[in-house]
């Protein structure tokens, strides 16, 4: 019995076999194929960001130092917003302009500021939580106008901060990159 023998082609040769119809389609398959991809890294890198577990449990998100220190700063600014709203219902005749600017300044017109190449390296949930604080700054900003009770005021402040305690007990910030 006789085995019939495998011949090799070459790619080189196999393309100059293809006619050109067959060429473009072949073209068109790759360039698809390599659109998926691409699509399938950025939407894994949306969700989970640039992230590795850190020694502590928690997830450790990989910034460069600079973006690390933007992200800090705008944290240090959210806690000195809400201490001022503190300080404002603490006193006796409140200034409510003033707290509602407070607010305000620390609402979605700051979300619209960040960096998209920073944005790209966090995670989802981080950047769901983020934008979920930004959001009830300016929901506290419009029931501050509102004249909400300082009881009301200070439960809004305590479900932001209950926010900003879970993504601390979540995440951290590694500035090695």
């Amino acid at each position: 019995m006789l085995i019939p023998r495998r011949t090799t082609i070459s790619l080189r040769q196999r393309f100059h076999q293809m006619d050109g119809k067959a060429t473009l389609s072949s073209m068109g398959l790759i360039a698809l194929m390599l659109w998926v991809i691409t699509i399938a890294a950025f939407s894994w890198f949306f969700v989970k960001g640039w992230t590795t577990e850190g020694s502590d449990g928690r997830v450790e998100i990989l910034l460069a130092p600079v973006e690390r220190d933007e992200i800090l700063a705008e944290m240090r600014h959210l806690l000195k917003a809400i201490d001022g709203i503190i300080r404002g219902l603490g006193e006796p005749k409140p200034d409510l302009r003033q707290m509602e600017e407070t607010a305000r300044a620390v609402g979605m017109h700051m979300a619209a500021d960040a960096e998209p190449a920073i944005m790209a390296k966090l995670p989802l949930p981080f950047k769901q939580m983020g934008m979920s604080i930004h959001k009830d700054m300016d929901a506290l900003a419009d029931a501050i106008v509102r004249n909400e009770t300082p009881q009301q005021i200070l439960q809004r402040l305590s479900s932001v901060t209950a926010r900003c305690t879970a993504c601390h007990d979540m995440y951290r910030f590694s500035a090695g990159r």
